[in-house]
């Protein structure tokens, strides 16, 4: 019986989730209802104002035009009614069942639960609610009746409606996503020289597959593209996915949107744990400033941080598939002394993964790595056999060097205005690099026994931090050729106990 309940169970979530499908699908159709309507009047409107310019010779011509529009207005109204009273029915029985099965699983009564639970589940296999199509039959586009009236009057006889462009194809397999850029690629299904030009439209979602109906975000729109590629550039992927669809137009009509596609763009985002900084620093989610007055001033802030930290769930747009949220400090003392340190909050586990850092031309001094979590709260970064960093100092006497279990390597050249951190956890690599040139500036090889964070220290100035990037082309090609960094004297070899 213990089995039977749980099969039961399985076919009550399975019931209910085809449930919310059908629901959400039975708000498609009404929306595309809606829109059949509204855009049935927008080309009744153009073709009022199209035949009011005309001579009375038009007149027959009109009223023809008009009854297509209407027909077909009437056509796809009916088609979709008819989906929706099946699309209802359909609900309406397996709301039903749902509760038919729900009452089934607290009947005490065995012989009649195991009775009971049979006819669930042979009424499950042939429950309409499993051989519905959840795809409108209709769509709600009307732009196939546009008109366009420019002809002389002895042509008039042969109008016919405007020629629509198809709908582009996209193939997600000729689409590149790359350096934080993404460059989506189409075609059209057949030559089409009427085409002016396309409609790119984007968004950036947390679910795979098919785009919503009802999405957190709007479709960001791109414009008059005269070719068939575009590259989105400078993107930040805080999202896991985003969608793209494209549309052609030609002088007066935009054709039917491509069928959407989704592309992965994952990144490694994550901020400045305020909850760990040293009281003289000014921490801001991506900019982390020397105070000098000792921080009273964003004493609250962080105390409602570390309040929300241990009482919250972490924000779903900093965890990736190889790093958790959280550095797992926000429950012991912030650095002090003459340790001006701050963490990242995000925590690696496995993966490659590319930071970039900036800092104030003013800054007098400055250090980016990545540390375990027991970091102490007096020690440096670079001063630890569980800290590895560069750190640069513009004070007094210039030093820009590599620093790990307090042993220092003067590095040659000068200090980039932007330094990007590529970790290679299972390989057992952090590279810090020219993030503009992508120049190799130092590399530690090690083997982590735990999982590492983004670590930085600052004093007398300020840094700016840029996440949700991907590791860029250049850095894997030049990691790929130089497979045995164990031989370049860019870096150094250590075991971190």
């Amino acid at each position: 019986m213990d089995a039977q309940r749980e099969e039961l169970q399985r076919i009550i979530s399975t019931l209910a989730n085809k449930d919310d499908e059908i629901q959400n699908f039975i708000e498609t159709l009404n929306h595309t209802l809606q829109n059949v309507q509204v855009n049935t009047a927008k080309v009744l409107l153009d073709l009022e104002q199209e035949f009011g310019a005309l001579q009375s010779t038009l007149d027959e011509m009109k009223d023809s035009m008009a009854n297509k529009i209407k027909q077909d207005q009437a056509y796809k109204s009916q088609e979709l009614r008819n989906q929706l009273t099946i699309c209802s029915n359909a609900l309406e029985g397996s709301e039903e069942l749902l509760d038919y099965a729900n009452r089934t699983l607290s009947t005490k009564d065995s012989e009649a639960f195991t009775k009971a639970a049979k006819q669930i589940k042979d009424r499950v296999t042939m429950a309409p609610a499993f051989r519905l199509s959840l795809k409108p039959k209709i769509s709600d586009n009307m732009t196939h009746l546009m008109v366009d009236f420019s002809q002389e009057k002895q042509m008039l006889k042969s109008l016919k409606f405007l020629p629509v462009p198809q709908a582009p194809e996209v193939d997600p397999a000729d689409c590149l996503v790359a350096d934080n850029c993404v460059t989506i690629t189409w075609s059209m299904p057949e030559d089409d020289k009427k085409i002016d030009h396309y409609i790119l439209e984007y968004r950036k979602t947390n679910h795979e597959g098919p785009p919503r109906v009802k999405e957190e975000r709007n479709w960001d729109i791109i414009d008059y593209i005269k070719t068939t590629e575009y590259t989105l550039s400078g993107l930040k992927f805080e999202s896991k996915y985003m969608n793209f669809r494209v549309r052609a137009c030609n002088k007066a009509v935009a054709g039917d949107y491509s069928e959407p596609i989704t592309l992965e763009t994952k990144g490694f985002n994550f901020n400045f744990d305020g909850t760990t900084s040293h009281q003289n620093l000014k921490v801001d989610d991506f900019s982390v400033e020397w105070d000098s007055s000792g921080g009273k001033g964003q004493e609250n802030k962080v105390k409602g941080k570390e309040n929300k930290g241990r009482s919250g769930t972490p924000s779903p747009k900093r965890t990736s598939v190889s790093c958790r949220p959280g550095s797992g400090r926000s429950n012991r003392d912030r650095f002090s002394g003459e340790s001006y340190t701050v963490l990242g909050d995000g925590v690696i586990e496995n993966g490659q993964h590319y930071w970039e850092v900036k800092s104030q031309k003013d800054c007098k001094s400055y250090s980016i790595g990545v540390s375990y979590r027991n970091l102490g709260k007096f020690d440096q970064l670079g001063k630890t056999i569980t800290s590895w960093c560069v750190h640069i100092n513009n004070w007094l006497q210039a030093s820009f060097a590599a620093k790990h279990n307090n042993k220092a390597k003067a590095m040659d050249g000068q200090v980039p205005d932007r330094i990007g951190v590529y970790c290679d956890y299972d390989g057992g690599q952090i590279s810090f690099y020219n993030a503009d040139t992508k120049q190799l500036l130092h590399t530690f090889k090690t083997k982590f026994t735990q999982p590492i964070i983004p670590a930085f220290m600052v004093w007398c100035g300020g840094l700016s931090l840029y996440t949700g990037l991907q590791v860029p082309s250049a850095l894997k090609s030049f990691q790929k050729g130089n497979g045995e960094l164990s031989n370049s004297a860019n870096s150094l070899i250590t075991l971190a106990q």
